[in-house]
């Protein structure tokens, strides 16, 4: 394959800053994460426009950011070499220190939020079993405090949801599938714990206090799609607020998923809505019923909602195709009229040089697949198609993931190299019913392969496609797609390129982290019980029939998907005689965080693919 010497290397397109995960002070300072020094750290900035301010010096990846609800300081968790296992640290915006909050490296410290004084924060950990997470509290004004265990878990993940108003009460979430995720709230003064929703599977999240009579919280019990639903505390009923059907019919439900929600005690609520993958932004005042006062239909991808301290403000993530991340701000809902861009931009949108028309934004199409159903996917062309052009067919991970409109710039980067790009979002994606995200439950895994199967079938009817030179791509269960695909129907591709994917089921789920076995065995299968079905959908059992070229990438201290699984797969396909060219960093994850190693990682993709395709 022919390209452009000229053309941008993939470094300037990974320089592009991604810019995230708002939080405002007391003050009105906005906090946000941004990834412009190489690796994602706490950036500020006071007004709109104004020249953006780095505030943690570190080289490790900073995965969240809190800014205190009373003084002007904040909390956030940084993790290790990729490893996961965070630790929470407090930043005073006045001085500019930093203290440890927790020094516990071999546990993972998930950040709960702030009790309503700022004096006290709550988080979960699994510090005691590496299967069980406990909820704490830890008084931050206190350098000398350590972490109080207020909640011992009942196994796997725990999050702390919410803080009650008062502090006194915490609103809980218990994943034990993708498609249960239980509810309850735990009363510190006396150490109960009740349980809310649903019996039967169902998912609970993004909770928030009303006060303390009632609890909002996005859910999606006795119904296909989510919605924003408000519990009473007090006799547990549960009542639909928002999420209603105006207009905007999903392709197998009457609604699409609420997947974003805000509220402030003055009453002031925002919600989003997934339409196909696009954000539709709601926002009004809630007072027992919803009234809405304005709705935006966007072009966009809008996420991490949060008020302003007087609730007047609203922020938000915000990204297009063809515009990277970066954080609008809309006043109050007088000014969300007909546009997102109504909202101002408070964080500089840079490409790093790179023309923002040259980028290009995809279009929706659907395929039919073999029962025939309608599968979604984002198609995207690179510009000046001249003659047939080489395909890279890039699954999501997840499994119950979704892939939606945002920037990409690796995608960019392959677009502007000549490679065509479809996203398809096969059964057991969400964002598209719980009935849709099912259908690749266990024993139904191989239908969402035989939906990629069929992407493929779909390229080559396209009259712009080089059926000859399609690429399978995908990372963590897209990696795993990736090695099904090649070994259910080799012939159908020219090269593959997984990173950190799934190769035996059996052995991914033996060493897996601990907290996560009983999560996935829900998706995949059991070990107890369903050997025989994981060593049937396991790519590894047929690495013979491989016979395009293979890159695998994956990092060494990857907690999901134990680096073991690439090992197996280099072995076992340069037993075959493939062609296998492999990556494995010692110093990183399941994500690929150093821009060092994401510049050479990419770079060997590249010429992998210039080389095979």
């Amino acid at each position: 394959m022919e390209t452009d010497d000229d053309a941008p290397d993939v470094a300037r397109y990974l320089a592009v800053p991604e810019v995230r995960d708002p939080s405002f002070t007391p003050d009105g300072r906005l906090l946000f994460r941004a990834d412009t020094s190489g690796t994602p750290q706490v950036w500020t900035v006071d007004d709109p426009g104004g020249w953006p301010r780095r505030l943690t010096p570190h080289e490790e990846r900073v995965s969240t950011v809190a800014a205190s609800p009373t003084r002007e300081a904040f909390v956030f968790g940084m993790d290790a070499g990729g490893d996961e296992r965070d630790q929470l640290h407090y930043y005073d915006l006045a001085s500019g220190r930093e203290r440890a909050l927790t020094d516990e490296p071999t546990a993972n410290h998930a950040w709960g939020g702030w009790g309503p004084d700022g004096q006290r924060v709550f988080f979960t950990a699994n510090r005691r079993e590496t299967g069980r997470f406990d909820v704490y509290s830890l008084d931050v004004g206190d350098a000398d405090a350590t972490p109080q265990l207020e909640l011992a878990g009942p196994g796997g993940w725990l999050h702390v949801g919410a803080v009650g108003p008062d502090g006194d009460r915490l609103a809980l979430l218990e994943p034990r599938a993708s498609d249960d995720v239980r509810l309850s709230i735990l009363d510190r003064d006396r150490g109960a714990r009740q349980s809310f929703g649903s019996d039967a599977p169902a998912r609970y999240h993004s909770p928030v206090f009303d006060g303390n009579a009632g609890l909002y919280c996005i859910t999606d019990e006795g119904a296909d799609t989510a919605y924003v639903g408000r519990f009473d505390l007090d006799t547990g009923e549960l009542t639909r607020v928002a999420g209603f059907d105006d207009g905007l019919g999903g392709p197998t439900t009457d609604a699409w998923n609420v997947d974003a929600l805000a509220r402030h005690e003055n009453g002031a609520l925002a919600f989003c809505r997934n339409v196909g993958g696009y954000s539709v932004l709601h926002r009004g005042r809630v007072d027992g019923e919803f009234t809405q006062t304005a709705r935006v239909e966007t072009d966009s991808v809008v996420s991490d909602l949060t008020f302003g301290p007087d609730g007047e403000r609203l922020a938000a993530t915000h990204t297009t195709p063809t515009e990277p991340y970066g954080v609008v701000v809309y006043g109050d809902e007088s000014a969300v009229e007909t546009d997102v861009s109504a909202g101002e931009r408070w964080t500089p949108v840079g490409t790093c040089g790179l023309p923002a028309e040259t980028f290009h934004a995809p279009e929706t199409i659907h395929y039919e697949t073999f029962d025939g159903r309608q599968i979604p996917a984002y198609w995207t062309l690179p510009a000046d198609t001249d003659g047939a052009v080489p395909v890279i067919v890039d699954v999501h991970g997840g499994p119950e993931h979704q892939r939606r409109p945002w920037f990409a710039p690796i995608k960019q980067f392959f677009l502007d190299r000549g490679y065509a790009v479809l996203e398809p979002n096969v059964r057991g994606s969400s964002g598209y019913g719980d009935s849709y995200a099912a259908l690749d439950d266990v024993d139904r895994r191989m239908d969402a392969i035989r939906d990629v199967r069929q992407a493929v079938d779909w390229l080559a009817d396209h009259p712009q496609v080089d059926a000859e030179r399609v690429v399978a791509y995908g990372r963590s269960y897209g990696g795993f797609a990736v090695l099904a695909a090649i070994t259910e129907y080799p012939d159908l591709w020219a090269a593959a390129v997984e990173f950190v994917g799934i190769a035996d089921f059996e052995t991914f789920l033996e060493n897996t982290g601990d907290w996560r076995r009983r999560h996935r065995e829900a998706e995949y299968g059991s070990l107890a019980d369903d050997r025989e079905l994981l060593r049937e959908i396991s790519p590894l059992g047929q690495i013979d029939r491989v016979a395009c070229p293979l890159f695998v990438q994956h990092g060494a201290n990857d907690p999901r998907v134990p680096v073991s699984e690439a090992r197996q797969v280099i072995d076992a396909a340069r037993e075959q005689g493939v062609p296998v060219e492999s990556l494995i960093f010692d110093e990183e994850g399941h994500h690929t965080t150093s821009r060092a190693n994401l510049i050479e990682q990419f770079e060997r993709v590249a010429t992998f693919l210039a080389k095979h395709v």
